[in-house]
């Protein structure tokens, strides 16, 4: 004979969502006429009323007797405590409507996971940070930071990458594996060494070599030069012209 396993009792943390914490907010425990508290009973395809009552074995109004005490449901400093003596109050935060919205369970074992894969994820980082050549480093700086590294030393430009791993291990691991980063860092040079500049407002990119000073491209609105130029170069109808630049480039 088959039998089923009774679910585990186990005490819960509920918390407010988006870092609120006031020092006590009160959840709706009850609905009113302007705003019910309502469950959608998928396999009866009804609306059900839900109310806490402290003296009620169900959160489900229409199983409730007419003697209901309802009670206030207090987040103190953005946390509520549930024991597992008081299943009927988790049933109930459960079939909330706010439930996703205004707050949530704490789930540990998925914080832990989460935290985890944040920790693996800066750990590779910071490795693959430590292990760039100082030509590798300069190209990601010049992303990174819009700087040349010509004007730091090789120590602060270690420093502030590594720091930007740390704080951004996704964001690093994105850029080293971008396959247009040589080309992002040929763009920042063509702009340090004067090969290009912007006009009329940074709206308009014009080469700058002692043999072409005419207008090479519009940028768009809104858009960023520098993506804009990388995508020009790596088409068909930019190659001719970052040949050129780069060129220009060895002679300087």
């Amino acid at each position: 004979m088959k039998t089923t396993k009774k679910p585990i009792s186990v005490n819960k943390i509920y918390k407010l969502k988006n870092d609120a914490a006031p020092l006590s907010f009160i959840l709706p425990s009850r609905g009113t006429d302007r705003y019910p508290l309502l469950w959608w009973d998928e396999e009866n395809g009804i609306n059900r009323q839900i109310r806490y009552a402290v003296n009620q074995k169900s959160p489900f109004q229409d199983e409730q007797d007419g003697n209901a005490i309802v009670e206030p449901i207090i987040f103190e400093d953005g946390f509520l405590s549930v024991p597992k003596t008081n299943p009927v109050l988790q049933q109930f935060l459960h079939l909330h409507p706010l439930n996703g919205i205004s707050f949530e369970e704490i789930n540990f074992e998925k914080d832990a996971a989460k935290e985890l894969e944040r920790i693996n994820y800066e750990v590779d980082a910071l490795i693959r940070a430590k292990e760039l050549t100082v030509d590798q480093m300069e190209t990601v700086y010049r992303i990174l930071f819009n700087v040349s590294p010509d004007k730091i030393t090789t120590a602060e430009m270690k420093r502030d990458i590594l720091m930007f791993a740390k704080n951004e291990p996704e964001n690093f691991i994105n850029l080293l594996d971008d396959p247009m980063l040589s080309t992002q860092s040929t763009v920042q040079i063509f702009f340090e060494k004067k090969l290009l500049v912007f006009k009329n407002q940074n709206k308009e990119i014009w080469f700058n070599t002692p043999s072409n000073k005419k207008k090479m491209m519009n940028v768009p609105f809104g858009a960023d030069p520098y993506v804009e130029l990388v995508e020009y170069f790596t088409s068909k109808e930019g190659l001719d012209a970052l040949k050129m630049l780069e060129s220009n480039l060895e002679l300087m």
